[in-house]
């Protein structure tokens, strides 16, 4: 008997390691704490006395900071848009569960910046007594000192502004493949120029944006399984037709 596939299905996707890595990735840099390769990589963009040569410059502030951050918010009203649109048009109607994906994961990557910086009040490398500025430095888990000015710098919100875009892979992985992984190449592009730019600037150190990308891929993996991952329903009268998925080469 030959198998049978539902009408509505996915190509295989590895959850545990999908989730597993991130969330072990988070477990070393709250047990191995980071702050000497952060200080080590911001000195190389420091100078005594003139302060991080990045901090004013054009293209990193202007264009890299602002235009970019300008850009992604035109493609989340654009996603809105379309959304709306697939409601109501029937072409559009078989891309409103994606496009309601792509709303909600774009939204909620971008949206858990500002309160998790409210909450952990960590300084930018710019305000910090090592980098010509008056707060003391602390580590995530650490305590901070009494202040007049609490810190807003983690995670990064401009490298979410980079990786939250991976949710067009997942939006786009079932339906073209070859598109699904050209956008996850761009997101993870984007958000390490974003990264490095603000490292450069001393908004944020290194481990702030990566905070942010493990953040953005779980988001953005959670939602998929919720809303847009179905797994192939097969029926087959031999079990050894069944298919074997652990190390599949297209599991991308």
């Amino acid at each position: 008997m030959a198998v049978v596939r539902t009408a509505h299905t996915n190509r295989y996707f590895d959850f545990r390691l999908a989730l597993g890595i991130p969330l072990a990735l988070m477990a070393l840099l709250l047990l191995l704490d980071p702050s000497g390769v952060d200080f080590a990589l911001a000195n190389r963009f420091y100078e005594p006395g003139l302060g991080f040569v990045g901090r004013h410059n054009f293209w990193l502030e202007d264009i890299l900071h602002d235009r970019a951050k300008q850009g992604v918010i035109i493609l989340g009203v654009l996603s809105i848009g379309g959304l709306l649109l697939s409601l109501v048009v029937k072409q559009w109607r078989a891309w409103s569960l994606p496009l309601g994906y792509l709303v909600l994961s774009l939204a909620v990557s971008t949206s858990i910046v500002t309160p998790l910086k409210k909450l952990t009040a960590m300084q930018c490398p710019w305000s910090l007594t090592e980098f010509g500025g008056e707060e003391a430095f602390s580590p995530l888990l650490g305590e901070r000192a009494v202040t007049d000015h609490p810190g807003r710098c983690w995670p990064g919100g401009h490298a979410s502004a980079g990786f939250s875009l991976i949710a067009l892979f997942f939006a786009l992985r079932d339906r073209y493949p070859r598109g699904a992984r050209v956008a996850l190449a761009l997101a993870l592009g984007l958000g390490t120029i974003f990264s490095i730019g603000r490292v450069m600037q001393g908004a944020h150190f290194l481990s702030h944006n990566l905070w942010t990308l493990l953040f953005d891929w779980l988001i953005c993996t959670l939602f998929y399984r919720w809303l847009l991952y179905r797994p192939s329903a097969v029926c087959d009268a031999s079990p050894a037709q069944l298919p074997v998925h652990p190390w599949r080469s297209d599991a991308l």
